[in-house]
């Protein structure tokens, strides 16, 4: 066959063309798909088949991984909050032991230095605290009760023995309890620790005499009235030349 004849053959074959159109242009309604063209079905009438219980399988393992990680989620999530709660009590109690060490050193140094505050107060007592020693002893002083040193026993405190030693004892009735009445060693104390006790000495109440109680006189007694008229009753005066006589002798 020659060129030509090819020609005239594809020119005379007739030119197909195919409507893909889903809907009816006349009548509206779908059109039923050719072979071979791809059909959209929901997803619930594929169930049944292969590729429908391939899909459900696939949706069953991503729930399953989903409840995993959530389960994980939460499970770190609880971890987390335990290691913050610990670590918050860890740098409360640190904080705790750290204050008390360094309240303790503050204690040690004081109850050193309190031989020191002895003098001082002795010298001032003796007025030898002048001049440039007084400047510093009141330093040291006001030094050491800034950090927390407090000094106590005076004279009209009531005696306590956790905090007093008595080295002296009396009685008085001025008192009405046990009561200091000389301080022979100033106490000191650091916050609630005792560094030192105070030498006191104490005076205790002592109950004043009772008064004498008036005699009562006996019931079968002679009244004292008639007792004195009796020694009082005058005696007839003795005759020249005779012996006196008796008061009782002359009544008898």
């Amino acid at each position: 066959m020659t060129e030509r004849d090819e020609t005239e053959v594809r020119e005379e074959e007739p030119v197909v063309v195919r409507d893909r159109r889903k809907v009816d242009p006349e009548s509206g309604d779908l059109r039923a798909p050719e072979d071979g063209e791809a059909v959209e079905v929901p997803a619930g009438e594929l169930a049944g088949t292969e590729i429908g219980g391939a899909a459900g399988d696939a949706g069953q393992a991503a729930s399953d991984v989903d409840s995993d990680l959530a389960k994980q989620l939460e499970e770190r999530t609880a971890d987390l909050q335990r290691v913050q709660a610990e670590y918050a009590n860890y740098r409360r109690r640190a904080d705790r032991e750290r204050e008390q060490l360094a309240a303790s050193g503050k204690a040690s140094l004081a109850g050193d230095l309190l031989p020191l505050l002895d003098d001082v107060e002795r010298a001032a007592q003796h007025g030898d605290l002048t001049g440039a020693f007084k400047s510093v002893a009141d330093k040291l002083v006001e030094a050491l009760e800034k950090a927390g040193l407090e000094p106590f026993g005076a004279e009209g405190d009531e005696f306590d023995p956790s905090v007093h030693e008595a080295v002296q004892h009396d009685t008085s009735p001025e008192v009405s309890g046990p009561t200091v009445t000389t301080v022979l060693r100033r106490g000191y104390r650091f916050g609630d620790r005792v560094l030192r006790e105070a030498l006191v000495a104490v005076t205790d109440h002592e109950p004043g005499e009772a008064p004498a109680e008036p005699a009562v006189p006996a019931a079968d007694a002679p009244p004292a009235s008639a007792e004195a008229s009796d020694a009082e009753a005058p005696i007839d005066p003795p005759v020249e030349g005779e012996l006196p006589i008796d008061g009782d002798e002359q009544r008898n």
